[in-house]
This record gives C-alpha cells, structure tokens and sequence, in this order.
C-alpha cells in the first residue's frame, strides 16, 4: 500500500443521506438521517424536515442555544443514543475562530457533524535524511485507536481555551514538555476531513505545529493516555504508515503533511498531486 491510498481513505459521505444541521441560516454540520429524525422528539428545540435539521429561531443567543441543546444531549445519553458524554465542551463556529454559535459536549459532536478543532505538534531531532521524529504509543485502554502511534502532543481545541494554549496544556500533560519549550513550536499549516464514521460524521480541523528539539530532549507522559515514546527515523515513519495501519487515522494526515513540507515527499513523486490535495478537504 501506498501513502496516496491513506489519503484516498478519507472519502467524503454522499450527502444525499445527509441532513444539514443549521443555526441562523448558516450550515453548522452534517448528521445522519437516523439521528435527525431521533430530534422529532424535541420539537421546542428542533426543527426537522426532510432536507434539513434547524435550531429553533426563538434560541437567540449562544447560552440559550447551549443550555437547550445540553438537555437533549442529556437525554439522549440517557436513553443510549449519545453513547458517551466527554465533559468538556467544543465550540460551534461558522467560520472557525468567530464567536461560537453555541458550546456542545465533545462526546455529541459527532452526532451533529459540526467542526471540531485539534493541534496536533511533530517533534522533531536532526536535520535532512538525519531527522528523527518522536512517536508517541497510545494507551491501551484509550477508548479511540488503543495502543496506535499518535504525534509527540495532540488534542481538541475545548471552548475555553484557544490553540496554543491547548498546545501548551497538552505538552504538559502528555509529554511533560515545559511551557518555555513549547512556545518555540511554530505553526505549521493545517489538515482537514469530513467523513463518516459509526457514530456520525467526523468534521476535523487539524492545526498541525513543528517543534524541533534538543538531542538530550526526553518526553514522559504524566497524565496516562501514552505508553511509551519512540524516536523514529523518518525513513521508518514513511514505511510504516504506508504498510501498515498502525498509526492513529489522523495523525497520517499530519504526519504526510509533515513530509511534503520538509521535502521528504517531492513533486517527483507521482502521486504529489493528489497526497497534498488531500490533505485538506
């Protein structure tokens, strides 16, 4: 297999079979035709019909459109449909960056198919063919990719904080990184999918950042969701993602998007084209 078909894996949905979900007229995601008509039951919230799904007009401001949308996510929780609630909120933004619409539990975010933000840092030691990247495993007991290789530091953009905060607070947690060493990590570009999945619709932006560090520089995890860290050469991260499945689906974004920018993927390459395209959909 090829790094062109990790690409190629990131089809987008027929959204024939899709609902929008808007909010003021604007299309705030994407859901699946199932849940869609689960919202019939929550009619004082919801308005659904058969080309789309809006939230109620009298739901003028981001608290009230919040607390609304938090107490059918409740229920639905409560009833299974909603497997997992996360407790921690993710902004609803049309575009990213303006004030949210409305905040909604990350577990929910899925269901609804509205965009949700990540950062992602690619760690790196040496320079050219001499680079290095560290790889962190994921836990076991992690309830999305167990035991895949993930970035040095990822995580989703909550509603209180902003990216690079979110960055700093990930090192942190993840790789016992200091706050000084993590404000040298430079922004990088970003990845972006929208596709289906078995609780919905993932609709991704992925801000991806570079760090490069010290030969003596050593990550520990302190908060448990890694269990070890890996110092790879390039060479070896590009033959893994394209022969096996081992990494975390996203992080393959990254990680391919890191390579075309370091020069480790080249326009010789006959599938330049369509591997950049693809990174941001």
């Amino acid at each position: 297999m090829a790094l062109v078909d990790r690409i190629r894996s990131f089809r987008p949905p027929d959204f024939a079979r899709l609902r929008p979900f808007r909010i003021g007229g604007m299309t705030a995601g994407w859901m699946q035709r199932p849940f869609a008509e689960t919202l019939r039951e929550f009619p004082d919230v919801f308005g659904v019909e058969d080309h789309q799904v809006a939230l109620d007009p009298d739901l003028t401001t981001p608290v009230m459109r919040s607390d609304a949308v938090a107490a059918v996510v409740a229920t639905l929780h409560a009833a299974g449909v909603i497997r997992k609630i996360r407790g921690e909120t993710f902004p609803v933004s049309m575009p990213v960056g303006s004030p949210p619409l409305l905040t909604l539990d990350r577990g929910a975010v899925p269901h609804f198919g509205t965009q949700a933000c990540g950062v992602h840092l690619n760690g790196f030691v040496g320079r050219g063919t001499a680079m290095k990247l560290w790889v962190g495993r994921r836990a076991k007991n992690k309830s999305v990719a167990p035991g895949k290789f993930d970035n040095l530091v990822a995580g989703g953009v909550p509603s209180e904080l902003g990216l690079f905060d979110t960055l700093i607070k990930e090192g942190r947690e993840e790789a016992d990184m200091a706050e000084r060493l993590m404000r040298q990590a430079r922004p990088a570009g970003f990845c972006s999918y929208l596709i289906e999945h078995d609780e919905g619709i993932r609709n991704d932006l992925l801000f991806n950042f570079d760090l490069e560090l010290p030969a003596d520089f050593e990550p520990r995890n302190t908060d448990g969701e890694i269990d070890e860290y890996q110092l790879w050469p390039i060479a070896d991260v590009i033959e893994r993602m394209a022969a096996t499945e081992d990494f975390k689906f996203n992080v393959v974004l990254v990680n391919i998007d890191f390579m075309v920018r370091h020069g480790f993927l080249t326009p010789d390459d006959a599938d330049y084209v369509e591997i950049v395209r693809g990174l941001r959909r």
